[in-house]
Protein backbone atom coordinates (compact mmCIF):
# COMPACT_ATOMS: atom_id res chain seq x y z
CA UNK A 1 0.00 0.00 0.00
CA UNK A 2 1.44 3.50 -0.89
CA UNK A 3 2.74 5.46 2.11
CA UNK A 4 3.23 2.37 4.45
CA UNK A 5 6.33 2.04 5.50
CA UNK A 6 8.05 -1.16 6.41
CA UNK A 7 9.03 -1.81 10.04
CA UNK A 8 12.52 -1.83 11.35
CA UNK A 9 13.58 -5.13 11.59
CA UNK A 10 15.97 -6.04 15.25
CA UNK A 11 18.00 -8.73 16.27
CA UNK A 12 19.40 -8.89 19.47
CA UNK A 13 22.25 -11.13 20.35
CA UNK A 14 23.04 -11.67 24.42
CA UNK A 15 23.83 -14.51 26.02
CA UNK A 16 21.25 -13.51 29.32
CA UNK A 17 17.86 -14.55 28.37
CA UNK A 18 16.08 -12.20 30.49
CA UNK A 19 18.09 -9.17 28.51
CA UNK A 20 16.99 -10.69 25.18
CA UNK A 21 13.69 -11.09 26.62
CA UNK A 22 13.38 -7.37 28.05
CA UNK A 23 14.75 -5.93 24.87
CA UNK A 24 12.15 -7.99 22.32
CA UNK A 25 9.40 -6.72 24.61
CA UNK A 26 10.35 -2.80 25.11
CA UNK A 27 11.57 -2.95 21.52
CA UNK A 28 8.22 -5.05 19.98
CA UNK A 29 6.00 -2.16 21.49
CA UNK A 30 7.88 0.53 19.47
CA UNK A 31 6.09 1.67 16.83
CA UNK A 32 7.84 0.76 13.30
CA UNK A 33 9.99 -1.72 14.73
CA UNK A 34 9.83 -5.16 15.05
CA UNK A 35 11.97 -7.95 16.73
CA UNK A 36 12.91 -10.43 13.90
CA UNK A 37 15.15 -13.01 15.84
CA UNK A 38 17.10 -13.72 18.76
CA UNK A 39 21.15 -15.08 19.13
CA UNK A 40 22.44 -16.62 22.53
CA UNK A 41 26.08 -16.09 21.20
CA UNK A 42 28.23 -13.77 18.36
CA UNK A 43 28.42 -17.09 16.40
CA UNK A 44 25.00 -17.46 15.92
CA UNK A 45 24.71 -14.35 14.30
CA UNK A 46 25.28 -15.14 10.47
CA UNK A 47 22.70 -17.53 10.39
CA UNK A 48 20.18 -15.20 12.53
CA UNK A 49 20.69 -12.48 9.99
CA UNK A 50 20.70 -14.84 6.74
CA UNK A 51 17.50 -15.86 7.52
CA UNK A 52 15.96 -12.22 8.97
CA UNK A 53 17.63 -9.85 7.41
CA UNK A 54 17.88 -7.51 9.91
CA UNK A 55 18.75 -3.52 9.97
CA UNK A 56 20.12 -3.13 12.96
CA UNK A 57 21.70 -5.51 15.45
CA UNK A 58 22.11 -4.78 19.06
CA UNK A 59 24.88 -6.79 20.17
CA UNK A 60 26.21 -7.56 23.37
CA UNK A 61 30.19 -7.54 24.47
CA UNK A 62 31.02 -10.37 26.30
CA UNK A 63 29.76 -13.62 25.13
CA UNK A 64 31.17 -17.50 25.82
CA UNK A 65 32.30 -18.37 22.41
CA UNK A 66 32.13 -15.76 20.20
CA UNK A 67 32.79 -12.22 21.63
CA UNK A 68 30.50 -9.04 20.46
CA UNK A 69 33.52 -7.43 18.40
CA UNK A 70 34.61 -10.41 16.32
CA UNK A 71 30.67 -11.06 15.97
CA UNK A 72 30.26 -7.07 14.49
CA UNK A 73 33.61 -7.43 12.76
CA UNK A 74 31.63 -10.43 10.29
CA UNK A 75 29.13 -8.92 9.91
CA UNK A 76 30.06 -5.25 8.86
CA UNK A 77 32.44 -7.38 6.49
CA UNK A 78 29.20 -8.73 4.10
CA UNK A 79 27.67 -7.32 1.49
CA UNK A 80 24.55 -4.83 2.66
CA UNK A 81 25.29 -5.56 6.54
CA UNK A 82 22.96 -4.00 9.37
CA UNK A 83 23.84 -1.60 11.55
CA UNK A 84 25.33 -2.74 14.52
CA UNK A 85 24.56 -1.25 18.07
CA UNK A 86 26.85 -2.62 20.75
CA UNK A 87 24.98 -2.50 24.21
CA UNK A 88 26.92 -3.48 26.70
CA UNK A 89 27.54 -2.90 30.74
CA UNK A 90 31.26 -2.30 29.85
CA UNK A 91 32.66 1.29 29.31
CA UNK A 92 36.37 1.18 28.66
CA UNK A 93 38.43 3.29 26.56
CA UNK A 94 39.50 -0.15 24.58
CA UNK A 95 35.96 -1.57 24.53
CA UNK A 96 34.45 1.48 22.75
CA UNK A 97 37.53 2.22 19.96
CA UNK A 98 37.22 -1.74 19.08
CA UNK A 99 33.98 -1.68 18.89
CA UNK A 100 34.03 1.23 16.31
CA UNK A 101 36.53 -0.02 14.66
CA UNK A 102 35.03 -3.26 13.91
CA UNK A 103 32.29 -0.97 12.49
CA UNK A 104 29.63 -0.51 15.04
CA UNK A 105 27.20 2.15 14.46
CA UNK A 106 26.53 2.94 18.31
CA UNK A 107 27.97 2.03 21.73
CA UNK A 108 25.17 2.43 24.67
CA UNK A 109 25.53 1.11 28.17
CA UNK A 110 22.72 -1.22 29.36
CA UNK A 111 21.58 1.30 31.44
CA UNK A 112 20.50 3.57 29.14
CA UNK A 113 16.63 4.27 29.79
CA UNK A 114 14.46 2.62 27.35
CA UNK A 115 12.90 5.24 25.21
CA UNK A 116 16.69 6.60 24.63
CA UNK A 117 17.08 2.90 22.96
CA UNK A 118 14.43 2.90 20.75
CA UNK A 119 15.94 6.34 19.53
CA UNK A 120 19.21 5.08 19.21
CA UNK A 121 17.91 1.87 16.67
CA UNK A 122 16.17 4.70 14.90
CA UNK A 123 18.73 6.69 14.66
CA UNK A 124 21.54 4.37 13.40
CA UNK A 125 18.79 2.74 10.74
CA UNK A 126 18.83 6.48 9.41
CA UNK A 127 22.73 6.37 9.06
CA UNK A 128 23.64 8.38 12.21
CA UNK A 129 25.87 6.69 14.94
CA UNK A 130 25.40 7.10 18.41
CA UNK A 131 27.45 6.48 22.09
CA UNK A 132 26.41 7.24 25.52
CA UNK A 133 27.14 10.27 26.79
CA UNK A 134 29.07 8.66 29.30
CA UNK A 135 31.03 7.18 26.51
CA UNK A 136 32.00 10.44 24.86
CA UNK A 137 33.24 11.95 28.06
CA UNK A 138 34.99 8.89 28.44
CA UNK A 139 36.51 9.58 24.94
CA UNK A 140 37.09 13.06 25.57
CA UNK A 141 39.06 12.42 28.51
CA UNK A 142 41.45 10.22 26.69
CA UNK A 143 41.58 12.85 24.00
CA UNK A 144 42.45 15.68 26.12
CA UNK A 145 44.42 12.70 28.06
CA UNK A 146 46.99 12.03 25.18
CA UNK A 147 46.84 15.34 24.20
CA UNK A 148 48.33 16.69 27.78
CA UNK A 149 50.60 14.00 26.63
CA UNK A 150 51.97 14.68 23.69
CA UNK A 151 52.31 18.67 24.75
CA UNK A 152 55.12 17.03 27.60
CA UNK A 153 56.79 14.99 25.25
CA UNK A 154 57.55 17.74 22.15
CA UNK A 155 58.10 19.91 25.57
CA UNK A 156 60.98 17.27 26.69
CA UNK A 157 62.49 16.40 23.24
CA UNK A 158 63.14 20.08 22.43
CA UNK A 159 65.58 19.89 24.80
CA UNK A 160 67.84 18.44 22.68
CA UNK A 161 70.22 18.54 20.23
CA UNK A 162 69.52 17.64 16.32
CA UNK A 163 72.15 14.41 16.60
CA UNK A 164 70.07 13.75 19.71
CA UNK A 165 66.77 14.02 18.12
CA UNK A 166 68.17 12.03 15.14
CA UNK A 167 69.26 9.31 17.36
CA UNK A 168 65.87 9.34 19.34
CA UNK A 169 63.98 8.53 16.23
CA UNK A 170 66.52 5.83 15.42
CA UNK A 171 65.47 4.44 19.06
CA UNK A 172 62.17 4.45 18.50
CA UNK A 173 62.21 2.47 15.06
CA UNK A 174 63.75 -0.04 17.35
CA UNK A 175 66.90 0.30 15.21
CA UNK A 176 70.10 -0.88 16.94
CA UNK A 177 73.06 1.17 17.77
CA UNK A 178 75.04 -0.36 14.92
CA UNK A 179 72.34 0.80 12.62
CA UNK A 180 71.68 3.97 13.87
CA UNK A 181 74.82 4.74 13.56
CA UNK A 182 75.70 3.19 9.78
CA UNK A 183 72.21 5.33 9.04
CA UNK A 184 73.57 8.74 10.69
CA UNK A 185 77.00 8.19 10.02
CA UNK A 186 78.75 8.01 12.94
CA UNK A 187 80.43 5.53 15.11
CA UNK A 188 78.56 2.90 17.81
CA UNK A 189 80.78 4.88 20.46
CA UNK A 190 78.69 7.72 19.59
CA UNK A 191 75.77 6.67 19.28
CA UNK A 192 75.77 5.05 22.59
CA UNK A 193 76.96 8.82 23.80
CA UNK A 194 73.88 9.88 22.61
CA UNK A 195 72.00 7.63 24.27
CA UNK A 196 73.22 8.04 27.27
CA UNK A 197 72.58 11.75 27.34
CA UNK A 198 69.19 11.31 26.15
CA UNK A 199 68.28 9.29 29.23
CA UNK A 200 70.33 11.55 31.48
CA UNK A 201 68.31 14.81 30.54
CA UNK A 202 64.94 13.26 29.73
CA UNK A 203 65.32 11.15 33.26
CA UNK A 204 64.84 8.23 31.29
CA UNK A 205 65.35 4.42 32.57
CA UNK A 206 66.19 2.73 29.14
CA UNK A 207 65.55 2.90 25.36
CA UNK A 208 61.65 1.50 25.46
CA UNK A 209 60.81 5.14 27.84
CA UNK A 210 62.60 6.81 24.85
CA UNK A 211 60.69 4.68 22.12
CA UNK A 212 57.50 5.65 24.21
CA UNK A 213 58.43 9.69 24.32
CA UNK A 214 58.96 9.46 21.07
CA UNK A 215 55.57 8.00 19.80
CA UNK A 216 53.51 10.19 22.34
CA UNK A 217 55.28 13.50 20.53
CA UNK A 218 54.35 12.53 16.89
CA UNK A 219 57.67 11.54 15.77
CA UNK A 220 56.47 8.18 14.21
Amino acid sequence: MAGVTAPLRVLIVDDDALVRAGLAMMLDGACGITVVAEAADGDEVPAAADAHAPGVVLMDLRMPRVDGITATRRLRARPDPPEVIVLTTFDSDEDVLRALRAGASGYLLKDTPPDQIVQAVRQVAAGDPILSPRVVRRLMDRAAADAAAGLRARAALDGLTPREREVVLGVARGRSNAAIAAELYMSVATVKAHVSSVLTKLDLDNRTQIALLAHDAGML
